[in-house]
This record gives C-alpha cells, sequence and structure tokens, in this order.
C-alpha cells in the first residue's frame, strides 16, 4: 500500500485528517504510532475544528519538518529551505483543490464548528471531501520528499 492510499486508509478508519498524513509517514518521522497519533492529534478540523489550516496540510508540514527541519535555531539557511518546501507543499495542494483553508475546502461559513467531531457515517465520507484531501496531501508529501533526497 502507497503512503497515500495509507493515510486515506486512516482517515476512513476515523484518524482525523491530521493524524492521517502524519501517521502515514512514520516510517520517515521515526515517530511511533500512539506518539504520531498523540502529536498530530489537535490538528484535525483546521486546529482543533477551528477550521483554518487544513489538517492534512498540517500534516504535511509536520512530516517536512520532521524530515528537513535543523534542530539549530540559529540556522537562518535550513528555516529558509524549510519554509521554502512548505510553502510549495501548501501552494501545490491549493493548485490541486483551490484553497488549504478548511472552511474554504468544505464550504463552511466564518467561524469555529463546534468542537464535537462529526460522527463518521456513509452520509458523512459522502459530504465531505477529506479523504481525497487527505491522499493528496500524501502525494505531495512524497513528491517534495522524493525531489529533496
Amino acid at each position: 500500500m502507497t503512503r497515500p492510499e495509507k493515510a486515506k486508509e486512516l482517515f476512513e478508519n476515523g484518524y482525523n485528517c491530521a493524524q492521517a498524513v502524519f501517521c502515514a509517514f512514520e516510517d520517515v518521522t521515526g515517530f511511533e504510532h500512539e506518539a504520531a497519533v498523540r502529536f498530530s492529534a489537535g490538528f484535525g478540523g483546521g486546529m482543533g475544528r477551528l477550521r483554518e489550516v487544513c489538517g492534512a496540510v498540517s500534516g504535511m508540514t509536520m512530516v517536512l519538518s520532521c524530515v528537513f527541519a535543523s534542530t539549530d535555531p540559529n540556522d537562518a539557511q535550513k528555516k529558509k529551505e524549510l519554509y521554502a518546501l512548505i510553502q510549495k507543499a501548501a501552494e501545490a495542494f491549493k493548485a490541486e483543490n483551490g484553497s488549504y483553508v478548511c472552511r474554504e475546502l468544505l464550504g463552511l461559513g466564518k467561524g469555529p464548528s463546534e468542537p464535537v467531531p462529526e460522527a463518521r457515517t456513509e452520509q458523512y465520507y459522502k459530504k465531505r471531501p477529506c479523504s481525497e484531501l487527505v491522499k493528496c496531501a500524501a502525494e505531495i508529501t512524497e513528491k517534495i520528499l522524493s525531489e529533496n533526497k
């Protein structure tokens, strides 16, 4: 199974959008599953259902940070390179999907949603593009990883 397929499957098994992308790359990030799930948990729904930056994009950002960030807080060059990769990834996601803002992707109004997640029913998956957005974010992440070995 490819990482994009794994990300989609994880989402469809109840993980949020950020968890699905981040956990699909555990072999790359070095995070164990439980730690990856916990670390990425709050980024779903555009960060805690605030409907801001799509959780799939946040998951993508976390993976790229694990791979390309420097541990030296004064390494301006590595920061610049990481930020450029993240901007490239976000722009690729936006080019494919029209936005990287959760509420825009879902056609929701302004402001946060209730903090209670919706039940994952068949109807939920029919009305939400999230499965495909998660897969798209994982595809972009894989492409950037392969281009920047």
